[in-house]
């Protein structure tokens, strides 16, 4: 099989995935297990190639996956996806994310990573 199931149904998968690439667009750093940052890296790349195109028909698709969230009043992950990462990684051909290993999480020892943009501020 070409994905992780991470022990969830097909829609608890991928309201998963939509979470955890919203909060990667939003605060650009995110702290989940490893297998679980494979998964979404895939996905906010593709997200990101999309926003690059920059047209209507991206911002639709993108907008299809990527939830309607803020924080503190800012713009939206939407909204930042296109305006500030777009141009950001407009040279750029691929690679927009790295995963950081930081250990076994306590409890269950779970391998836990930093999934993080590349560049970021």
């Amino acid at each position: 099989m070409a994905y992780s199931k991470l022990g969830r149904d097909a829609s608890a998968r991928k309201a998963l995935f939509r979470d955890l690439v919203t909060d990667l667009f939003l605060y650009e750093r995110i702290q989940t297990t490893e297998a679980k940052a494979k998964e979404v890296r895939s996905i906010a790349e593709k997200l990101i190639t999309k926003a690059k195109r920059g047209d209507l028909h991206a911002r639709r698709q993108v907008a299809a996956y990527v939830r309607r969230e803020t924080v503190d009043g800012e713009q939206d992950a939407i909204q930042k996806l296109f305006s500030e990462l777009a141009t950001r990684y407009s040279e750029r051909a691929g690679g927009y994310t790295r995963i950081l290993k930081l250990g076994p999480r306590r409890g269950d020892s779970a391998p836990m990573v930093y999934l993080e943009l590349v560049d970021r501020s």
